[in-house]
């Protein structure tokens, strides 16, 4: 919140207490419509209704969809049916369906019963795409103008019909049959002569998307094409819609949280971790907890099988976690690097060899030094000559064993079709417990005998 709306933010609470909503109204006007939401969710019980059905109907509706799922489902239950029809009928298709699917199945059919046919028909459109595709991601709300139109017929269309758009400054241009043919950039239209055909303007090389494919691989078109939004077509080609960027910023965001989560072996939380209660948390991180306990109780059954050793070389001990640390976090930096490019499309399952030829490289590098510095280590906490032997190879090896294991596990979950950020830090970690114990004492009985 800017500087100038806190000034005032004591004078509106004061004007709330005071119930004067038509001056509230007034005070309201030079807010953003984030900011008036975030008044609305601090206000106390009771007051955050009065002052949002005080609001101008379309006004409430561009509020309404700045608040968080929970928020909206409370506004939903104090609502009157014809304050919600009105609600639906002021809010984007986008946000309109966005809501749809946050709320359970039941709400949901009440809140469709409420709706206009044509606000009807096209939410059940939206909602008839599976869940996280393109498809519900999309507005219906965008101009389409005809190859074979002049300038002028456009812009009488323009004047007529795009007052609802979504967007203004881009064109979808469009054959008879519907088909997407080009897109054309408001200001080339103004600037050229009003008898001059649209098809005429046309380089025919623009990029559309599924409603099909996945919400990622829209965020990653309009990144990489550097585009404001991105027409939506369906298996024949025909546009159906359009994806414009702040929802694409608002996906990425999510999936940036999620893999976030995933990366410290928990599951994604479906909400803000403010609204979350503490048994949602203790069910999202109980599993992969377990799941880590037994993997950890390997290297204990490790270490009682070679309780003879540990117990004739004391210095051995010493420095085991020394040498399981060190690959433990040089698994876990390949393994993020490895997911993080995997994300962003810098590396595909096809660069599998190239990503592990070049970390099993780096691992060689790696654990050479990182093996020395263990080595002199050993020595100067008394260890003798065999011991920073065992200490210098061990950490060679497992450093090794590391780095290749964390760069190539995100490769293998992506050829199974398992989120390549489930190869998270606790993981990768606990996994090199059970190998650096197996590589640490195999080398001590070499070396010692």
């Amino acid at each position: 919140m800017n500087e100038e709306v806190k000034s005032t933010e004591a004078e509106v609470r004061q004007l709330i207490a005071e119930q004067r909503y038509p001056a509230v109204v007034a005070a309201l006007e030079s807010w953003a419509d984030p900011e008036i939401a975030d008044l609305l969710i601090n206000l106390e019980k009771g007051q955050e209704m009065l002052v949002y059905r005080a609001l101008p109907r379309q006004r409430a509706a561009d509020v309404f969809s700045y608040l968080d799922p929970e928020a909206q489902d409370d506004f939903l239950k104090a609502l009157t049916d014809a304050d919600t029809r009105s609600l639906l009928a002021n809010l984007s298709p986008d946000d309109r369906t966005a809501l749809l699917q946050e709320l359970p199945a039941q709400v949901t059919r009440r809140l469709m019963q409420l709706l206009g046919p044509e606000d009807l028909a096209e939410s059940r459109q939206l909602l008839g795409y599976p869940e996280e595709s393109v498809g519900r991601l999309m507005t219906p709300d965008y101009i389409r103008i005809r190859a074979e139109w002049t300038v002028g017929v456009a812009l009488e269309h323009i004047r007529k019909y795009g007052r609802d758009s979504e967007i203004f400054n881009i064109l979808y241009v469009t054959d008879g049959n519907g088909k997407l043919v080009d897109i054309v950039r408001m200001r080339r239209l103004i600037m050229a002569p009003l008898d001059r055909a649209i098809g005429d303007m046309l380089n025919y090389n623009c990029v559309s998307i599924s409603a099909f494919e996945d919400r990622e691989v829209a965020v990653e078109m309009i990144q990489r094409y550097d585009v404001s939004a991105l027409p939506v077509v369906d298996s024949d080609g025909l546009i159906v819609g359009i994806v414009t960027v702040d929802d694409i910023m608002d996906v990425a965001e999510e999936e940036t949280t999620e893999d976030i989560q995933k990366s410290v072996a928990m599951a994604p939380l479906e909400t803000k971790y403010s609204m979350a209660a503490p048994l949602h948390l203790f069910r999202k991180r109980i599993v992969w907890l377990l799941v880590l306990i037994f993997v950890n109780l390997i290297s204990a059954a490790v270490i009682a099988s070679y309780e003879e050793y540990v117990r004739d070389f004391i210095t051995l001990a010493l420095f085991m976690p020394l040498v399981i640390a060190g690959g433990g976090n040089c698994g876990a930096q390949s393994s993020t690097l490895m997911v993080r490019a995997i994300a962003t499309g810098d590396l595909e399952l096809k660069d599998w060899f190239k990503a592990t030829g070049k970390e099993v490289f780096v691992g060689l590098m790696l654990g050479a030094a990182m093996a020395v510095i263990a080595g002199l280590m050993s020595q100067l906490y008394g260890g003798n000559n065999e011991i920073a032997w065992v200490v210098g190879l061990s950490m060679t090896l497992i450093v090794f064993s590391a780095n290749t294991f964390g760069a190539l596990l995100p490769f293998i979950l992506s050829r199974f079709r398992v989120d390549p950020a489930t190869a998270s830090t606790p993981l990768i970690t606990s996994v090199m417990d059970v190998l650096g114990l197996i590589i640490y004492f195999g080398v001590a009985v070499l070396v010692l005998g």
